[in-house]
């Protein structure tokens, strides 16, 4: 009899860490899914992507204000084209506003970083299809290491 709710007791432990996981999946997707409000594009040329994905975050501060919606690459010089769908509520970037591809934490998700440029009467404001020019791309680890060995092997 004793062994019988034991195993009772283990399977219904199991059922509500399977049914917490299914929860918390639930909640991840819904929240990737939606996002906060309508967006506009804007794109970026690339040098180097590293491991950007698609569904990327695009953070100014830390803070989202977009997402990666498509990386492609151009017919004409065969660079990687990102396409970033920015939240309408943060629609106040001007011309000199540069991007460029982070890391988050030493071998964490790549993540499109935005450094909003000064607004001036000079400075027009990005609208919806504009390119950012200033792009800076993806350090690539393994050549860093690379690069630091060589130069240490140099000095020899």
């Amino acid at each position: 009899m004793l062994s019988k709710k034991v195993e009772l007791m283990v399977g219904l432990f199991a059922a509500l860490g399977i049914a917490a996981l299914l929860m918390l999946a639930l909640v991840v997707a819904n929240n990737g899914i939606s996002g906060n409000s309508e967006t506009y594009q804007l794109y970026a040329k690339f040098d180097n992507i590293g491991g950007l994905k698609v569904r990327s975050a695009v953070k100014v501060g830390g803070v989202v204000v977009g997402r990666v919606s498509s990386i492609t690459l151009d017919s004409e010089d065969y660079t990687p084209v990102v396409t970033l769908d920015i939240y309408t509520q943060y629609n106040n970037f001007s011309e000199a506003t540069s991007v460029s591809i982070l890391t988050a934490g030493l071998l964490g998700e790549q993540y499109i970083g935005l450094l909003p440029g000064f607004i001036d009467e000079s400075v027009e404001t990005l609208i919806a299809g504009d390119y950012i020019e200033d792009t800076k791309p993806a350090l690539v680890l393994e050549e860093l290491i690379g690069q630091f060995l060589f130069s240490q092997g140099s000095d020899d």
